[in-house]
C-alpha cells in the first residue's frame, strides 16, 4: 500500500505539472496595452467669459464695457461613457483666482490710462480720486459699486479624432472636488459625435499594490492635431496607499527620477491624464502633481465622484468592435484584423488608433509576420508550424499520465477489495491467485475476463401468461392423404353438436369427442376452453 500511495502521489504531481504547463503555452500577454485607452483621452480646456461695465463719473457719467476671456486651466480628461462623461481633476475646470479682480485691473489700466499690473492681485494707484473708484470697482459688490461684473465658465472638450476637431464640444462641471488636485466630473452640453457614442476607457477595480508596479501615462501637451498626437510614457508605482497627497512614483532601477519626469508631462499638459494598469489595460487613476514630483490618485476617488455625480461608467459597442480588433492585430493575425478595424471605423470615423492599426494591418496582411497565413501554409502535424514550441510531447506526456491513473487506480482498488468479490485469475468469481500462502495476508484476486450472466431458472409456477425460456415440441404433420381437412381446430364451447350427416364423411370425428388443438404461433397444446396461448399469449381462433 506504501508503494501505491508513493506512486498516487507522484502521478498527481505529474498531473499538476502538466495543467501548469498548458495555460502558460497557450496565454500570451500582447503589447500596446494603452490601446484600449488612447482613444478615450481627451483635452479639457476651461475659461471665464468676462462681461464688465466700468460707470466712470468722474467728470460725466460714461459706461465703459469690456468683454474678457481669462483662462482657468488645461489638461488631460478621460472618456468614461458613451454620451461623453469626462473625468479629470478639478484645478483643470476650476480656480481659486478672483477673476472679477482681473476684469477690474484691466479694465481701469485701459480706459484712464494708467499702470496697474493685468493679474488677480488687488492694486492702488496714487490718484486718490482714480483710486477711491477702482477700489469701488473690485468685489464684492456694492451698492456704491463702480463695476458692473457678469461671469460665466465655458468648458471645452476636443477629442482625440482625425481629422482634429478643432471647435470640440462644450461640457459643464456636474462634480467637482473642493482639492485643486481631487477629481471632477463633466458631462457634455453640445453636440454628440457619431450615433453609437464616443470610444471609453476601462476603469479598473483596484490600484496595484506591489512595489514597483509598472504602468503607463497618457495626455496631450495641447489640442490634439495630426502633428501633435497624445503622449505616452512609462512609470512605476511605489507601494503602499494613495493618501490624501496621491500615490507616488519610483524607478525600481533607480535610473531615472521618475517623479520629476511626470511632473514636467504635468506641466505640459498631462495633468488629470490617466494612468494605465500594465496587465489589463485599465485605469487605475489620474496624474497630479507638477514641477519635480508627479503624483497618482487612485482610482477609488474616481470611482466615488462618478457615483455622487450620478453617472455609471460603461463601455460602448465601438470599444467592443475595437477590442475584438486589437485582439486579431496583436496576436498577429493581420487578414482578419483588417475588416473587424474597418467595422470600428464604420462606427466611429475619427478613431485614430483604429486608423494607425488598419493602415499597418493592411500592409502586413498576406505576408510571413500574417499568423493566419503562416497556419494555412504549415503543413498538417507540423510541431513548429504555430511558432512556438511542439504540443506533440505534452499531449504524448498526457496521454502516459492519464493511463498510469488509470491503472494505478485499479490496482488500489482490487488490493482493497474483500475476497471472493473481484474477478479471478481462472475468470470465476471466488477464486484467487495460486501460490500466494503468505500468511496473515487476504488471498489477492487475479484479473480476469468478467463472468457470464446466467439466466435465472424458469420459474414453473408463474402464471401462464408469462412467457419463460424452454424448448418447445415440434409442430404436428399435415397427412398428405387427406387435403383440404384441418389440423388445428378451435371449437366453440358453445356450438351444437355436430350434424349427423358430418359422421358420415370419412375421416371426421363425432362431436361428443373433443378436438386437439394447439397454438398457431408456437405450437403447444391448448385446452378445450383456451382463447389464448398460454406460454407466447397468441389468440387461439385466429
Amino acid at each position: 500500500m506504501r508503494r501505491s500511495g508513493s506512486a498516487l502521489t507522484l502521478l498527481g504531481g505529474l498531473a499538476l505539472a502538466v495543467a501548469a504547463m498548458t495555460p502558460a503555452l497557450a496565454h500570451e500577454h500582447p503589447s500596446g496595452i494603452t490601446d484600449l485607452v488612447t482613444p478615450a483621452v481627451v483635452r479639457v480646456e476651461a475659461k471665464a467669459r468676462v462681461d464688465i461695465t466700468l460707470l466712470d463719473h468722474i467728470g460725466e457719467l460714461v459706461h465703459v464695457e469690456r468683454s474678457y476671456e481669462v483662462p482657468i486651466g488645461a489638461g488631460t480628461g478621460t472618456v468614461v461613457t458613451p454620451d461623453g462623461a469626462v473625468v479629470t481633476l478639478a484645478r483643470v475646470v476650476r480656480t481659486d483666482k478672483d477673476i472679477a479682480v482681473y476684469a477690474a485691473n484691466k479694465i481701469f489700466a485701459e480706459h484712464h490710462k494708467v499702470k496697474i499690473p493685468q493679474d488677480f492681485e488687488r492694486h492702488t494707484i496714487k490718484n486718490d480720486q482714480l483710486n477711491h473708484h477702482l477700489q469701488e470697482c473690485y468685489p464684492p459688490k456694492r451698492p456704491t459699486a463702480t463695476c458692473i461684473v457678469d461671469i460665466t465658465t465655458e468648458i471645452h472638450v476636443f477629442p482625440n479624432i482625425s481629422p482634429p476637431d478643432k471647435e470640440g464640444f462644450k461640457a459643464e462641471v456636474v462634480r467637482a472636488d473642493s482639492r485643486p488636485d481631487g477629481p471632477a466630473v463633466l458631462m457634455p452640453v453640445g453636440r454628440a459625435d457619431g450615433g453609437a457614442g464616443l470610444p471609453t476607457a476601462p476603469l479598473a477595480a483596484t490600484v496595484p499594490d506591489k512595489e514597483g508596479s509598472p504602468v503607463a501615462v497618457a495626455g496631450f501637451t495641447g489640442r490634439p492635431a495630426a502633428d501633435l498626437p497624445e503622449t505616452v510614457d512609462i512609470a512605476h508605482l511605489r507601494a503602499g496607499g494613495a493618501g490624501t497627497g496621491g500615490r507616488q512614483f519610483k524607478d525600481p532601477e533607480n535610473k531615472v527620477d521618475e517623479p520629476a519626469k511626470l511632473g514636467a508631462l504635468v506641466d505640459k499638459g498631462l495633468i488629470g491624464g490617466p494612468v494605465i494598469e500594465d496587465k489589463k489595460g485599465a485605469v487605475v487613476g489620474l496624474l497630479v502633481g507638477g514641477g519635480k514630483d508627479g503624483r497618482m490618485i487612485g482610482v477609488r476617488e474616481i470611482s466615488k465622484a462618478l457615483a455622487e455625480a450620478k453617472v455609471a461608467p460603461r463601455r460602448g459597442p465601438i470599444d467592443a468592435a475595437f477590442e475584438q480588433a486589437l485582439t486579431r492585430f496583436h496576436t498577429k493575425y493581420y487578414g482578419d484584423a483588417v475588416p473587424a478595424f474597418q467595422r470600428v471605423l464604420d462606427l466611429y470615423p475619427g478613431h485614430t488608433v483604429a486608423a494607425a492599426h488598419l493602415k499597418t494591418a493592411q500592409q502586413k496582411r498576406g505576408t510571413a509576420e500574417d499568423e493566419g497565413v503562416r497556419k494555412a501554409a504549415a503543413p498538417v502535424g507540423d510541431g513548429d508550424g504555430g511558432g512556438g514550441p511542439p504540443l506533440w510531447p505534452f499531449l504524448a506526456a498526457g496521454g502516459v499520465l492519464v493511463v498510469a491513473v488509470v491503472v494505478g487506480a485499479l490496482l488500489l482498488w482490487r488490493r482493497r477489495s474483500p475476497p471472493g468479490e473481484g474477478p479471478a485469475g481462472n475468470g470465476h468469481p471466488g477464486t484467487t491467485r495460486s501460490g500466494d500462502t503468505r500468511p496473515g495476508t487476504a488471498p489477492v484476486p487475479i484479473a480476469g475476463p468478467p463472468p457470464a450472466l446466467r439466466r435465472p431458472p424458469p420459474d414453473e409456477t408463474a402464471d401462464p401468461t408469462v412467457v419463460v425460456s424452454r424448448s418447445f415440441p415440434a409442430l404436428p404433420k399435415t397427412s398428405s392423404t387427406s387435403p383440404g381437412q384441418p389440423v388445428l381446430v378451435a371449437r366453440d364451447p358453445g356450438a351444437k353438436p355436430a350434424d349427423p350427416a358430418a359422421q358420415r364423411i370419412p375421416g371426421a370425428k363425432t362431436a361428443d369427442t373433443a378436438a386437439q388443438k394447439y397454438c398457431t404461433a408456437c405450437g403447444m397444446r391448448l385446452g378445450p376452453a383456451h382463447r389464448f396461448c398460454g406460454y407466447c399469449g397468441h389468440a387461439s381462433e385466429t
